[in-house]
């Protein structure tokens, strides 16, 4: 039973945006791995895990997001597209803007910067304080 899970329109799309870029099938290099993860023991026997090299680029790309060979081809070609344009732009992608912002979140704040936020939550706690209600002596 032989029959594509990607549209003839899809893939002329993205033989048009691997054309742009100067993607030639020539210069990559696909090999197929055994697929890991959720799918039970078919997907732990069986090669549909692709990962592309381009060759003058030194990019490459893995893609076993699925169960089917034949649209892990098409979404590994897709994001070694990506990254090609990404490189070319310049621009940072939304990938690397999480992993930019992950790393943010990470980094340990300055001495200055622990200073200042002590001292604001000094102040804060003074200003709770002094809102407290007021007991009258008796």
């Amino acid at each position: 039973m032989s029959y594509s899970r990607v549209t003839a329109d899809k893939k002329q799309q993205l033989a048009a945006r691997m054309a742009r870029l100067d993607v030639r099938e020539s210069d990559l290099r696909e090999t197929f791995i055994l697929g890991a993860g959720p799918g039970g023991q078919k997907i732990n026997k069986t090669a549909v895990c692709v990962r592309l090299q381009h060759a003058s680029s030194g990019i490459a790309v893995k893609c076993g997001s699925t169960r089917h060979r034949e649209l892990n081809r098409f979404l590994a070609r897709r994001k070694l597209c990506e990254r090609i344009e990404e490189r070319r732009t310049d621009m940072l992608s939304a990938r690397q803007q999480a992993i930019e912002k992950i790393r943010r979140q990470k980094s340990r704040r300055s001495r200055r910067q622990r200073i200042r936020m002590l001292e604001n939550k000094r102040r804060h706690g003074e200003k709770k304080r002094s809102r407290a209600a007021v007991i009258p002596e008796s």
